[in-house]
């Protein structure tokens, strides 16, 4: 087991990076702050969130690990701790974010940059099409023979989207085309909120030879706020099921692809021996359906990420550079589409799988991550109805460790927020009462965040057996809005539309951002694109 941390130079690591072997550089800062500054091939794994992250982002326990900040002294805390959990090659970025700066190497801002830098490549070597919001707003009032899809997941859809859009988030778009479209006639636009999920869908298309006129919405539903065009809250339009017909011309299409980029596809015994070998080498198993599918039946172990999702945030499931990675669907079709983007961002490695030929029970059910190092005994537990009737009572503070986001969005009534980063200043602005309780969305970082208070706070500590998932099934209510918070939200980074005030001045701002990547990939030989363009 390791137990000791190094420290490594900024040029040790950026030759590491051209080594070509299996590395993660990982940034332990919240995601806020991580999103000012960081390195281009770095996850954002905070502190907080570590033993229930690292796991599932860095599976081999001796793959080597960097960790980075900015200075602010919770990357030694990281590494320490993960060295702890059982990781044998563990080092420290030798002077922060600063001593990759200072030897001349990029930094760069945002989050999920190697998608969003990688599709705006794409956009420039691949020619992509596009049309600008006013050509789109133009054909609508016409009633021009098109089709708007929204490739982004359908909650974002859902949420805001442009009128007479339907919801086919990224990885959908090939399975789902031919039974959406009415003809070979009609003209195909495909948008997300910005630009990435817009050019890689339309290029997906594109790529799989349908004959449609297919394009990408320029700067997404963005632009279509900018140009002062009504934006659709809560639309709901999906695709019906597939066909017989679509699902062969879905075939066709992704057998184009898998030939354009080389993917292979493999069996279980294939499967079985890279298993065998995940103590050498990384080994990432996707499932890449829509979640809803995921949760009716999946590959035991296998976890979720929806293809369009994980090709727009590739390094939220995958640290590990030089890894191999295995996508899983159910005929092939999602996970050859999402496999060839991998590829083409330097998973070079990369195979598909069909749950079929794997044979034997499936699970049901959301993935559930596990806690590292958490011992379930540590911390006393209670249920939902015992939780309310302490609430009612005036007897029990709920303190929610949820992301910021999820917090605002819903909540166990007077629940107080905190990081659990951020406990130990959380704990004293609480009121006194005769037990803390925590939760989180299904128990998991709450289990965490109550065995650390434990050791701090002045009375009984608790976790909400089942999370807050378990309130909400209890059938009790929630309550909305940033109400009761113990400690600074910089855990999510927060897009231009989520912005209370100057929305407009962000969304510009961002769109010049995210343009200005492929200058940036021009210069910067860190990246591995490769873009198949036939």
């Amino acid at each position: 087991m390791g137990d000791t941390v190094s420290r490594i130079s900024a040029g040790d690591v950026k030759a590491r990076i051209k080594g070509g072997g299996e590395f993660a550089i990982l940034d332990a800062r919240e995601e806020m702050t991580f999103g000012k500054r960081h390195l281009l091939l770095a996850s954002c794994v905070p502190l907080s969130r570590l033993e229930i992250m690292v796991g599932d982002l860095v599976p081999r326990r001796d793959t080597p690990v960097v960790w980075c900040d900015d200075g602010e002294g919770i990357a030694e805390t990281a590494a320490a701790r993960t060295a702890a959990l059982g990781y044998d090659d563990v080092s420290l970025l030798d002077g922060g974010i600063a001593a990759w700066e200072a030897a001349g190497y990029r930094i760069y801002s945002g989050v999920h940059v190697p998608s969003k830098a990688f599709a705006e490549v794409v956009e420039h070597e691949a020619a992509t099409p596009y049309i600008t919001a006013e050509e789109l707003k133009s054909l609508i009032d016409s009633k021009a023979d098109i089709a708007i899809y929204d490739s982004r997941s359908y909650e974002e859809y859902n949420n805001n989207s442009i009128p007479t859009a339907i919801s086919v988030p990224g990885a959908e778009l090939v399975y789902r085309f031919t039974d959406l479209t009415p003809s070979s006639d009609t003209m195909v636009i495909v948008n997300c909120g910005g630009r990435t999920r817009s050019i890689i869908g339309a290029q997906s298309l594109i790529n799989a030879g349908f004959r449609n006129k297919i394009v990408s919405l320029k700067d997404g539903t963005m632009a279509w706020h900018l140009a002062g065009f009504d934006v659709v809250n809560g639309a709901t339009k999906t695709p019906p099921d597939v066909s017989e017909k679509g699902f062969d011309a879905a075939l066709n299409g992704a057998a184009k692809v898998a030939s354009l980029c080389d993917i292979p596809k493999i069996d279980a015994a294939t499967l079985d021996a890279w298993r065998g070998e995940a103590d050498s080498k990384t080994l990432y198993v996707l499932d890449v359906r829509t979640p809803e599918e995921y949760e009716a039946g999946h590959l035991p172990g296998v976890r979720s990420a929806p293809g369009g999702q994980l090709v727009q945030e590739t390094d939220s499931h995958i640290a590990v550079w030089g890894a191999r990675v295995v996508l899983v669907d159910d005929n092939g079709v999602r996970a050859t589409m999402t496999a060839s983007w991998l590829k083409q961002m330097g998973w070079t490695d990369v195979a598909t799988l069909t749950i079929g030929s794997v044979g034997g029970s499936l699970e049901t059910g959301p993935y559930r991550p596990t806690a590292l190092g958490f011992d379930s005994g540590a911390v006393s537990t209670i249920d939902a109805a015992d939780l309310k009737a302490r609430l009612d009572a005036g007897g029990a503070v709920v303190v929610d460790v949820a992301d910021s986001r999820t917090y605002r969005g819903g909540h166990i009534p007077g629940a107080h927020f905190s990081t659990r980063g951020r406990l130990a200043a959380a704990l004293p602005k609480l009121p006194q009462v005769e037990a803390l309780v925590f939760t989180s969305p299904d128990g998991v970082l709450a289990g965490l965040a109550a065995a650390d208070a434990a050791k701090e706070a002045a009375c009984p500590v608790y976790l909400l057996s089942g999370g807050t998932d378990a309130w909400i099934g209890a059938g009790y209510a929630l309550e909305e809005g940033p109400t009761h918070m113990a400690g600074e939200a910089d855990d999510v980074w927060l897009s231009a539309r989520e912005l209370g005030k100057n929305r407009e001045e962000a969304m510009l701002e961002y769109l010049a951002w995210e343009i200005d990547l492929v200058n940036q990939m021009a210069t910067d030989d860190d990246h591995r694109f490769q873009v198949a363009t036939g």
